[in-house]
């Protein structure tokens, strides 16, 4: 025959971050302990990365041979081998003048009937032979100038993007050994002591940060329809001030019973539903997981 009372019980609760490394190895330092506060971007671990440094430095030596190489092919031979290869257009040149010369003589002494007309045919090839001997240079150093052929240039890309992305690669690898704290939290607990190996994907610290803190609190089913998300409610707790507000922001869509009892109309008051809301004040701190709660609606 008691009148129900005006408040509902409930606990604080903690969605808690579980900071773990992606790859497996030896912890070598622990930054933290539990209790510390820790801000934003402090280290927390760090594990062995002598493996993952080894493979870096190989890739970026990869990366360095594979700009060399592409370069090279953009351009053409040095300048000191087209130097020679000037010296030689030049001597060449030089010798298709004689050749020149030599075969106007044997023309002019061929039409006196001077010469035999193997002489004046002699004259001519030798003449031809130079020519296409300068044509045959300046070819070659037009050459020179160019770059390699586009698929060679184009494969060469390809490697270097390559050694670029496992360099990459390995920068990620040795990132994942050394973890910082994604925002200002405190550590709740810490679960490896350095020295000791630690399993891939294995939480190393766990961290609680302000933000993440909760009340979960019961109503029973006639409250139920009476509550929605976002509306604002009155916290109280031991010590506490007493002006904190929390705001509702999950309702269970199943029921729950306190205790286990046969579902009935004659039962049907113990029937409840979770409900979880956030604190709306800064001052989260001051609450604490599994600290006991009660919350009621707001006065008037």
């Amino acid at each position: 025959g008691q009148e129900p009372p005006d408040y509902w019980q409930g606990y604080v609760e903690g969605d808690y971050i579980y900071v773990s490394p992606a790859a497996s190895g030896t912890l070598l330092e622990r930054n933290v302990i539990r209790g510390d506060p820790v801000p934003r971007g402090a280290p927390l671990f760090r594990l062995e990365q002598e493996r993952e440094i080894a493979i870096r430095d190989e890739a970026r030596a990869r990366l360095q041979s594979a700009l060399a190489s592409l370069e090279d092919l953009t351009k053409g031979k040095r300048s000191e081998e087209l130097d020679v290869i000037r010296a030689q257009l030049a001597q060449a040149q030089e010798t298709l003048a004689l050749s020149r010369i030599q075969l106007q003589r044997q023309q002019a002494l061929f039409a006196k009937k001077t010469v035999p007309r193997a002489s004046l045919d002699e004259a001519q090839a030798t003449f031809k032979r130079d020519q296409a001997r300068v044509s045959e240079l300046r070819a070659q150093l037009a050459t020179a100038r160019l770059s390699a052929r586009s698929d060679a240039i184009r494969a060469a890309r390809a490697e270097m993007e390559a050694a670029r992305a496992a360099l990459a690669q390995t920068a990620w690898d040795i990132a994942q050994k050394t973890r910082q704290a994604s925002e200002d939290a405190m550590v709740v607990d810490t679960f490896f002591e350095p020295g000791e190996w630690v399993p891939a994907g294995r939480p190393v610290v766990s961290l609680l940060p302000p933000g993440n803190l909760k009340v979960r609190f019961y109503v029973p089913e006639e409250a139920l329809s009476t509550l929605g998300v976002g509306e604002q409610l009155e916290l109280r707790c031991d010590h506490c001030p007493a002006d904190l507000r929390v705001e509702v922001s999950y309702i269970s869509p199943e029921a729950e019973y306190t205790p286990p009892v046969i579902y009935s109309r004659e039962t049907r008051d113990k029937l409840v539903y979770r409900i979880e809301a956030k604190p709306t004040f800064s001052e989260t701190y001051r609450l604490h997981p599994g600290q006991p709660i009660e919350v009621r609606r707001k006065s008037g």
